[in-house]
């Protein structure tokens, strides 16, 4: 490879973006394919709304009909017009009418209101579906985040690893070639770098597949490097005070999507109970119309018969249910069913919420508390390694005492990675179900 190759690679590297969480969160609320076919649905409904609006005010509509008549073979005919002998033998007629009519619902049992009504429940409760999804768009990246967090550790864990692998196999050469080691030792050895190897690139590999994770959350397909800050957690924040249970189920009762969205559905069904009633209350409608007509064969002008043909109406309707064959009796009872269902599904909502608060609160405290003796276990596990590793260069410790010792310390490493990214990722998402934004 040329210095210019290297170069214009160091460059692409050095240009790449590395997003913050909120950076990631931000993009994905703007660009997620899911999340934009949900604004859309929300964007229906609201047409929804504006429709059934338009239900209040009468409906008016022209209609016009041309007819044309043709008799091949129509004998003359003699009319009197006029106390004067006319005829006619066209064999072509004519004929058309032109009205404008309009029609008001005056009253129907106030359902048209409670359409609008009905209308912008639904629009609302499209609108909390979207932020459904949109926290579980931002869960989604918090959890691939902290994946991120972790498998980059893990990387150089490993990498530190190999490092000191092929440390001691160089080590061990020098020994066998002195005598002081046996050549069976050096290849266990030399089998363990390769072994370290490919647990690096197994790491490298799961980091890579996390990004890819993230970057199609994100909707970005370009190929272009992705990656991530590291906000610099140290022992503070993942030991800090976490909130207490109840208060974060209380406020994420307050602010939950889900649980708004249920109880709006009762408000809904509570509605629909009402306008099904309606079905036992009369309709009064409000009818008018004003039309004309012309015809050929007339000794008036066209202008002269629309004037004499012109005719206005005006109606009144009023419709009284007697019996509807129980179709309103029907309606309103399977309006009280749906809001018991609906009743029932809040419930359910409610304690999925408090146990997914209960859960994360849990896992919170519990990984605070294994971290504090992960840190202890991994320095003893590496003061212990550190020790081996030096009597087997004096010749006192045998290969399997060391790999055991390097083991113990990688084993140390990883318990100390996995409750520190738990502990971190739980608090997190135990903040943002309280209504918090997502940080770490």
């Amino acid at each position: 490879m040329t210095v210019f190759s290297v170069a214009l690679l160091s460059g692409r590297f050095a240009s790449a973006k590395v997003w913050t969480l909120q950076e990631c969160v931000d993009y994905a609320l703007e660009n997620n394919i899911s999340l934009k076919q949900a604004a859309v649905k929300t964007m229906q409904s609201h047409e929804d709304v504006l429709q059934s609006r338009s239900a209040l005010f009468p409906s008016v509509s022209f209609s016009t009909n041309q007819n044309m008549n043709y008799r091949p073979f129509s004998e003359s005919t003699f009319n009197l017009t006029n106390g004067s002998m006319t005829t006619n033998s066209n064999k072509v007629s004519y004929n058309g009418s032109y009205g404008i009519n309009a029609n008001w619902t005056v009253w129907n049992g106030n359902k048209n209101r409670m359409n609008i009504r009905q209308n912008r429940f639904t629009e609302q409760l499209n609108e909390l579906n979207r932020q459904q999804q949109a926290n579980s768009v931002q869960e989604q990246i918090a959890q691939l985040y902290v994946q991120i967090l972790y498998e980059t550790e893990a990387v150089r864990v490993n990498e530190e690893i190999v490092k000191a692998s092929m440390l001691q196999a160089e080590r061990a050469r020098a020994m066998v070639e002195v005598g002081s080691l046996a050549r069976v030792d050096l290849v266990q050895l030399e089998a363990q770098v390769d072994q370290d190897r490919y647990s690096l690139v197994s790491a490298q590999s799961q980091l890579a597949n996390y990004k890819l994770q993230l970057k199609q959350l994100l909707e970005l397909h370009d190929e272009e490097p992705f990656e991530v800050a590291d906000p610099n957690i140290g022992d503070e924040k993942v030991l800090s005070v976490i909130p207490d249970k109840g208060q974060m189920y209380a406020a994420a009762l307050q602010h939950r999507p889900e649980i708004r969205s249920g109880r709006l559905g009762i408000e809904s069904a509570d509605l629909s109970i009402k306008s099904a009633r309606t079905g036992y209350m009369p309709t009064v409608n409000l009818s008018a119309s004003i039309g004309t007509n012309n015809s050929s064969g007339q000794q008036k002008t066209f202008g002269a018969q629309l004037k004499s043909n012109l005719s206005n109406a005006l109606g009144l309707t009023l419709s009284m249910p007697i019996f509807d064959q129980l179709q309103t009796r029907t309606a309103i009872r399977k309006a009280k069913f749906a809001k018991l269902d609906k009743e029932l599904s809040l419930q359910a909502e409610e304690k999925k919420l408090y146990s997914s608060v209960e859960k994360y609160w849990l896992d919170a405290t519990t990984s605070q508390q294994q971290y504090v003796y992960a840190k202890k276990n991994r320095e003893s596990m590496q003061e212990s390694y550190d020790l081996v590793s030096e009597q087997f260069n004096c010749g006192l410790k045998n290969i399997v005492e060391l790999t055991t010792g390097k083991n113990n310390l990688l084993q140390a490493e990883q318990q100390l990675l996995q409750t520190k990214y738990t502990a971190l990722l739980n608090q997190a998402l135990l903040k943002f179900y309280a209504g918090e934004r997502l940080s770490f």
